[in-house]
């Protein structure tokens, strides 16, 4: 019976030990997270302004190039680019009648296209920056999907592309799943999605609404030449 009574207190103790630990391991972690939190409190904000205007000054080229597939990262260098030459350096001073603050920027496009939305903050960026300065776009090698726009996007006039240069447009897609009431205000966002391409296309080009959506019901993908692409006022000159 002893010896019974002793492995209890025996393993009550032991237990009350485990439970100190354990406190004083949580109590460690919490301090430890209070630690953190006051050290991202005490961090300085950042100041984009001033790391762009930092970038601004150290460019030399007016020149970009968008290729590869339009997603965020690549949105990223490109908007950052067009502010850092179009909005924060010093603009010129006594301009002429009919110059621009700013000298031209000549972008290079060669992509299969990708998020309809990155395509759109790339488009609203060129047009904001174009108040200031000239877009010179030049199409290479393949101008697809999201990319056509892009390239329509530049100043009319100084838009061009290459004799060889594969152009392909198509419908805005996306998909959908999950519960009914979910389904259906995806595809009515994806329809308002294909309505702000239309009418930013028709902007660009010599392509009326109807004309545009003509072609894009007729075929999955409109395949245009560099001679079409002309046609449609998509670009101005062939190189």
């Amino acid at each position: 019976m002893k010896s019974i009574i002793r492995k209890l207190v025996s393993f009550a103790k032991d237990k009350k030990k485990e439970k100190k630990t354990k406190e004083k391991v949580i109590e460690q972690e919490d301090s430890c997270e209070e630690s953190t939190e006051q050290q991202e409190q005490q961090k300085p904000t950042v100041d984009v302004q001033a790391l762009l205007s930092g970038m601004a000054e150290e460019m030399e080229s007016r020149t970009m190039l968008l290729q590869g597939e339009v997603n965020e990262e690549k949105a990223g260098e490109i908007i950052t680019g067009f502010l850092a030459l179009a909005d924060l350096k010093p603009p010129k001073e006594d301009l002429k009648e009919g110059e621009m603050p700013y000298d031209p920027i000549t972008m290079y496009v060669s992509t299969y296209g990708g998020s309809a939305d990155e395509m759109f903050a790339i488009f609203d960026i060129m047009n904001y920056c174009k108040k200031s300065c000239h877009i010179e776009t030049i199409g290479i090698g393949k101008v697809m999907s999201a990319g056509t726009l892009i390239l329509a996007a530049g100043t009319k006039g100084k838009r061009k592309i290459s004799k060889n240069c594969r152009v392909m447009l198509h419908q805005v897609s996306a998909g959908a799943f999950g519960p009914l009431f979910n389904m259906t205000t995806e595809i009515d966002a994806i329809q308002k999605l294909q309505d702000q391409y239309i009418e930013a296309m028709s902007s660009c080009t010599n392509l009326s609404k109807r004309k545009l959506k003509s072609l894009l019901n007729e075929r999955v993908n409109v395949y245009l030449t560099a001679e079409e692409a002309v046609e449609y006022g998509l670009a101005d000159i062939i190189i």
